[in-house]
């Protein structure tokens, strides 16, 4: 089976290049970024070349002759709105349309469950209304939009959207918690931290991406939520690392009718990494119903919320000298901290 990854150097094409010897061998994969790729911890039968899913003419050679399209690449809410379009919109048409030009036999579309904005009721089932927030949350809906039109003209598309994704090798804005729980701060919670927020581990969302490149063209040709299966609220899931770090840190409440125009003033200053998405919904609840993908696929996620922080803080802690800085474009990266490293210094 031959299979074609793109977005193959990020956080999540990494992984996926871990275990994707259980579905096929090595040396049928093709992984492609536009970013570089690190080399050596990728196995050497894999092929990982430079490649952008904006190049129509690329995309069409890229898709020759190929079983099944994994398809990850995504520009993230701190790229140019521009860049954001033409990446998850139009180069989600160009894969599609290469894919359906070379009879591929499905393509695994990697969503995100910002396509349900911030709604007021939970659990979130698949056919709630998409209501993206900012750029990135509405370009994943007209990505999903363009899966659609693609399954109509009989191109076989699982649509994946998965809760925020953590593990081994995350960094972007988790590194900015797992640094100030690391220091034994005040780990600052926007509003009471009583709200649920449903996380995920990246292996619990790799073994889901390996099913639906597997099982039969009828169980997958549909769209599905996926996330863990146990979580608790804010304050318990992140008392449960700072608890497990031991360093003194804990979880400090905050008015989120005060912080939220604050971080909104940093964010339009550009002094600050996060962004509408990260503290608009952090004091809502945000989970979504996994019953669907748990029946249909047979998939069944294996670690809690509590769980993936801590696995994905235990890495931190055992490579924090080898992590790169960087500006917020990829979540293999430590992001600058901006005026929270002011903020740092008072906790």
């Amino acid at each position: 089976m031959k299979i074609v990854v793109t977005g193959g150097a990020g956080f999540l094409g990494f992984h996926i290049s871990q275990k994707i010897n259980r579905i096929t061998e090595f040396k049928n994969c093709t992984f492609f970024d536009i970013a570089d790729f690190e080399n050596d911890e990728y196995n050497n039968d894999i092929n990982c070349i430079y490649g952008d899913v904006r190049d129509k003419a690329q995309m069409d050679e890229m898709m020759k002759d190929v079983d099944v399209v994994i398809h990850c690449a995504a520009a993230l809410p701190l790229w140019k709105k521009k860049d954001i379009y033409e990446t998850n919109v139009d180069g989600t048409r160009n894969v599609m349309e290469s894919s359906l030009k070379n009879k591929v036999n499905r393509v695994i579309h990697i969503s995100s469950t910002a396509v349900y904005g911030v709604p007021d009721v939970h659990p979130l089932f698949e056919d709630h209304q998409r209501e993206g927030v900012g750029p990135y949350g509405t370009s994943k809906v007209m990505a999903e939009e363009v899966c659609e039109e693609y399954r109509k003209k009989g191109l076989p598309i699982c649509i994946l959207r998965p809760k925020s994704f953590i593990g081994t090798a995350r960094l972007g804005v988790f590194q900015i918690l797992y640094d100030w729980v690391e220091s034994g701060v005040k780990i600052p919670i926007i509003g009471n931290g009583k709200n649920r927020y449903q996380l995920f581990e990246v292996e619990d969302l790799v073994d889901a991406i390996l099913l639906a490149s597997t099982l039969p063209l009828d169980k997958i040709n549909d769209t599905f939520n996926v996330g863990a299966k146990e979580f608790r609220t804010v304050n318990e899931d992140v008392g449960a690392m700072c608890e497990y770090a031991g360093t003194g840190s804990r979880v400090m409440t905050t008015p989120s009718s005060l912080i939220k125009p604050l971080l909104r003033f940093f964010e339009i200053l550009n002094v600050s990494p996060l962004y509408k998405w990260i503290y608009g919904t952090a004091d809502t609840d945000s989970f979504v119903s996994i019953d669907k993908a748990r029946t249909q696929l047979g998939w069944e996620p294996k670690y809690s919320n509590s769980e993936a922080l801590i696995r994905s803080y235990k890495w931190y802690l055992d490579n924090k000298h080898t992590i790169q800085q960087g500006t917020g474009v990829t979540h293999r990266i430590a992001w600058k901290q901006g005026v929270l490293s002011f903020f740092k210094k008072f906790l």
